[in-house]
């Protein structure tokens, strides 16, 4: 009888445990908005506080962390980024998997503010799906770290290298090919790797340089007039697709290329940066079918403008910051009105996120301006990590795992 009661006990304990570990499993969490609205996260730390652990990352990667329960995987490129790599440390921090997926014998040039093994996983249970653009794609057994499937065919020129992350939706997994040559947006069967389906973008590019192609936007589905649609920014326009067919909903086009910023959502508005080198902030209604145009645009943000960030949405202000001058802003998501821009300083590429209090920025050589949420500007910290951040961080149970160009940080509050 006491034993009995003993593994009871036993089981209603691994329960909890497993039921109290949260997951962030793609490139900005769970709903790729950047937002963890219950996290108790610190907004102080050092070398020496707040630290949980610290752990080195072997080679180097801009692949932002993803968490499924124990595991937190990565990916990361090896000897020069001829090598490229998954790997998995487990939530105490120790490595776990090193697993090679493919070597590349000929790279790409590659912008110097990028790497090889930029795009970031996306994690299910059981599985672990890596895409390096052109140099791969491969599925990872996590309980064994044992490759599924791999593939080597699905090739673009990005000229910048790879940036684009995959999704998962229902049996597919989803990525952007929008590089110097071809653009299209392909769906996997993420059970074997064969393609589901290809759809190339419909825009006539023909009048723009090659160099004018390529964009770098990973994209996200969300449910509009009781349907899922996949939102896609690319090169030159925006589409939206059906993602279970890939077949063409509707297409909005600018002048913008190299885009990175992911879109955020606020009811029937997608909000989507369309260029690097001018970024715009627009606010387009989702709702439409066809080919939109001006009327289908509720407003229009062209003021210190994200490059590679993406936006955060909160209580209805979107709060960005702009790579190279450090100037955060805030505006408003229903008429684009300006609510406060300040200089934090600092360049940045990593894409912020926020608690229901504060929001984190972490710029390229280690520095993290917390900031409150709100209609005031008001800094509640600044603190220093030794080396930068191009990786955008993750949150799960009340931690914060941040990637520098060096090591793997779990940050949380001291006990």
């Amino acid at each position: 009888m006491q034993f009995r009661i003993t593994l009871s006990a036993l089981t209603i304990l691994l329960l909890t445990t497993v039921v109290q570990a949260e997951n962030w499993p793609r490139f900005r969490g769970p709903n790729a908005d950047g937002l963890h609205h219950s996290a108790k996260l610190p907004t102080n730390w050092s070398e020496s506080d707040n630290v949980v652990w610290k752990s080195e990352t072997p080679g180097k990667g801009h692949s932002s962390p993803v968490i499924w329960e124990d595991q937190i995987w990565m990916g990361t490129a090896m000897n020069e980024g001829h090598d490229l790599h998954a790997i998995c440390f487990n939530r105490d921090g120790k490595l776990k998997y090193n697993v090679k997926l493919f070597h590349i014998e000929k790279l790409e040039a590659s912008n110097s503010l990028n790497s090889f093994a930029s795009p970031t996983p996306v994690i299910e249970a059981g599985t672990v799906y890596l895409y390096f653009g052109t140099y791969g794609v491969a599925a990872i057994e996590t309980a064994s770290g044992k490759i599924k499937w791999s593939r080597q065919d699905i090739n673009l020129n990005h000229q910048e290298g790879p940036g684009s992350s995959p999704i998962l939706y229902k049996g597919l997994l989803i990525f952007h090919c929008d590089g110097y040559d071809v653009q299209h947006i392909t769906a996997l069967d993420k059970q074997t790797g064969k393609t589901v389906w290809a759809t190339t973008r419909s825009l006539d590019l023909s009048h723009v340089g090659n160099h004018a192609r390529k964009a770098f936007v990973t994209p996200v589905v969300r449910k509009v007039n009781g349907k899922d649609l996949l939102v896609s920014p690319a090169a030159q326009g925006c589409y939206a697709y059906d993602p279970n067919t890939g077949e063409e909903v509707w297409r909005i086009a600018y002048s913008g290329f190299s885009a990175v910023p992911q879109p955020v959502f606020h009811g029937k508005l997608a909000y989507i940066v369309t260029d690097f080198g001018r970024p715009e902030i627009w606010a387009v209604d989702v709702s439409g079918k066809g080919v939109l145009g001006e009327k289908d645009i509720k407003w229009k943000y062209n003021t210190t403008c994200p490059s590679t960030p993406s936006l955060i949405i909160k209580d209805g202000l979107i709060y960005f910051v702009a790579d190279k001058t450090g100037v955060a802003s805030c505006i408003t998501a229903d008429t684009g009105e300006l609510v406060w821009r300040e200089r934090i300083g600092g360049s940045f590429s990593t894409s912020p996120v926020a608690t229901s209090d504060h929001i984190y920025f972490f710029d390229r050589t280690g520095a993290t301006t917390v900031v409150k949420l709100g209609r005031e500007y008001k800094v509640a910290s600044r603190n220093t990590l030794e080396s930068g951040c191009m990786a955008s961080p993750a949150i799960a149970d009340d931690q914060l795992f941040v990637r520098t160009a060096t090591h793997l940080y779990c940050l949380g509050q001291s006990k």
